[in-house]
């Protein structure tokens, strides 16, 4: 819905300039408007992407004067307009028709814990007046991004980490810890960690608190166990089958509210396409769908036309697609990384971004498939994890891009101590209340690696554009609901079972027996023509030798043989290893 951005000081009145060079950076996520409020020590901004009350009413930040409260929020709160009439019973008048206001008004009447009251994607900050306080907060699964530095008298925060930088006066070192998650999670680096060691992210589910005087706290208000629950011990797979066909609907239903036109992003795989499906089942007409495809490079096929168009006829949509050439894939990529609060490795960062171009010249919201792998169980490596008897060291085996021994060949000895993304591993798996092996990497892939990948992924290409993504399958909803399913309904035959069998129901069955697919971009798997001729070039510049992060040999090791050199995912180690290259010497660090 935008992008939001503020200063807090602790000593001294806080920088507008600093501010404003933040809101800046952030148009591409609001084109439609900025607003700017300074009381003293507290500077927030605001950029605008009209999506509910179109009005000037629904300009940020927003001030109540007579609650004494001001916000900034990014995101969308789908039940907005029930927690209005149930505020509005408790005698609260309103001057707008937007969930910002309700936001505003749920903190005033149920403080903090209003966060729990939210269906909805959020990040943000509120100052209460007469206490000097700000609160800021994320929600449960981390669909919107919110950064931050601290440094002694001010802490700034923001949507995304380059308006940080934009701001000045950040700690640009890369962070060792974080560098070896990025190395070894295919880029995704947790919470509260970027790659940078000055700008830090809030968790999901997470409300930050800033006292006047500088004391900050953290409170965890959202979490999920995953697991069989004794209470469901009498549920059968029928059961479970028409549970899992009543709550997404229920959850894509809640992300059509909007005043502006909306549509899906269709691939052409079981997740979107039972996204069409359940709209179409609730009434929807002539809605629009958007497909992206990609030429194929040594055998590996770059789009799923075939099935999205299937989807397409059978509920008859208004449908789009975009084929795009290798040459264009190249011209978008400094885009992409240039739209990247964090650099991600994922072939279809490009991708996405070349979509949303398209799609936001024809509606302002669109939903997405995005979760339902890691809150269904459909990766390849879960079906190992199921009887596991040394689950740390099955799981880094199946998704680490690489051991130990290898990041010690690939970093410079400054930037490598311990083997940190193992141990990261085993104090989740330890910690985690899920009892089995299964249902730990399903939680740790739902409240770490789904938000710092796929999740993070969708809102920087489709916010750099414009556009709002909605997630479905991030619905909380539904998350607790398929945290109770058995891990052997969710894993089994290839994954996703449950979900396609209740997808039977609405959705072809060509789709869903179909083999599992993903969003391909074949170019940067295979690295090779121009594509190659920029890696070279990106890592042969004097600041990326003298940068003192890769082993030179190890570089030109993998620029010898980019075809040999893929992840156990199948992913590129040297488009790896250039991204962060690129991704710094983008970002001016």
């Amino acid at each position: 819905m935008c992008g939001i951005c503020g200063e807090i000081t602790f000593d001294g009145p806080a920088d507008p300039a600093a501010v404003k060079a933040m809101m800046g950076c952030l148009r591409p996520r609001g084109p439609d408007g900025e607003g700017l409020f300074g009381s003293g020590r507290v500077v927030f901004g605001h950029r605008r992407l009209k999506i509910i009350d179109l009005s000037e009413a629904g300009q940020q930040p927003m001030v109540d004067p007579g609650l004494g409260l001001a916000i900034v929020f990014n995101g969308c709160i789908y039940n907005f307009r029930e927690l209005r009439a149930e505020l509005e019973a408790k005698g609260y008048a309103f001057f707008s028709t937007s969930d910002t206001e309700v936001v505003l008004k749920a903190y005033h009447a149920w403080g903090k814990g209003c966060v729990a009251r939210f269906y909805g994607m959020f990040a943000f900050a509120i100052l209460e007046r007469d206490s000097g306080r700000v609160v800021l907060a994320r929600d449960r699964l981390g669909v919107k991004p919110l950064y931050y530095s601290a440094t002694r008298g001010r802490f700034r925060f923001a949507s995304s980490l380059p308006a940080l930088l934009a701001a000045g006066d950040v700690d640009t070192a890369i962070d060792p810890v974080a560098l070896h998650h990025y190395m070894s999670w295919h880029a995704g680096v947790p919470a509260p960690l970027t790659i940078l060691r000055g700008i830090r992210k809030l968790a999901p589910a997470t409300i930050l608190t800033l006292e006047a005087d500088g004391r900050r706290s953290e409170e965890i208000y959202w979490s999920v166990t995953i697991g069989p629950r004794e209470a469901d011990r009498r549920m059968t797979e029928a059961d479970w089958r028409e549970a899992v066909l009543e709550t997404p609907a229920t959850a894509v239903a809640r992300r059509q509210v909007a005043d502006v036109p909306t549509g899906v992003l269709l691939s052409g795989g079981l997740d979107s396409s039972l996204l069409v499906a359940l709209l179409a089942r609730n009434g929807q007409t002539g809605l629009k769908t958007f497909s992206v495809g990609f030429d194929a490079v040594n055998g590996v096929e770059g789009d799923e036309f075939k099935y999205s168009d299937i989807i397409a006829r059978t509920f008859e949509t208004d449908h789009t697609k975009l084929a795009v050439d290798g040459s264009r894939t190249l011209e978008a990529l400094p885009a992409a990384i240039a739209a990247m609060s964090e650099p991600q490795m994922s072939h279809d960062a490009v991708a996405f971004l070349l979509l949303s171009q398209e799609v936001a010249k024809h509606v302002t919201v669109i939903q997405s498939g995005q979760g339902a792998d890691e809150v269904f169980g459909g990766y390849h490596w879960y079906p190992k994890l199921m009887q596991s008897s040394d689950p740390v060291a099955d799981y880094a085996k199946a998704y680490h891009d690489r051991d130990h021994a290898e990041m010690r060949e690939a970093l410079v000895p400054d930037m490598i101590g311990g083997d940190h993304s193992t141990a990261f591993l085993a104090d989740f798996f330890s910690a985690s209340k899920s009892a089995s092996p299964i249902d730990k990497t399903l939680q740790l892939d739902q409240q770490i690696m789904m938000v710092d990948d796929p999740v993070k992924r969708v809102d920087n290409m489709t916010m750099a554009c414009g556009l709002e993504a909605r997630v479905p399958f991030l619905d909380h909803d539904l998350v607790e609901l398929a945290a109770r399913i058995p891990a052997s309904l969710k894993v089994r035959d290839g994954g996703k079972y449950i979900l396609k069998e209740a997808g039977r129901a609405v959705v072809p069955a060509e789709v869903i027996d179909r083999k599992k697919g993903y969003f391909p971009v074949p170019a940067l798997k295979h690295i090779r023509g121009p594509f190659l001729d920029y890696v070279r070039d990106v890592l042969g510049r004097p600041e990326a030798r003298s940068r003192g992060i890769f082993n030179r040999p190890y570089v030109d090791r993998l620029l010898a043989d980019p075809d040999g050199t893929l992840t156990p995912k199948g992913n590129s180690k040297l488009w790896q290893v250039a991204l962060l290259e690129s991704w710094l010497q983008t970002h001016g660090v």
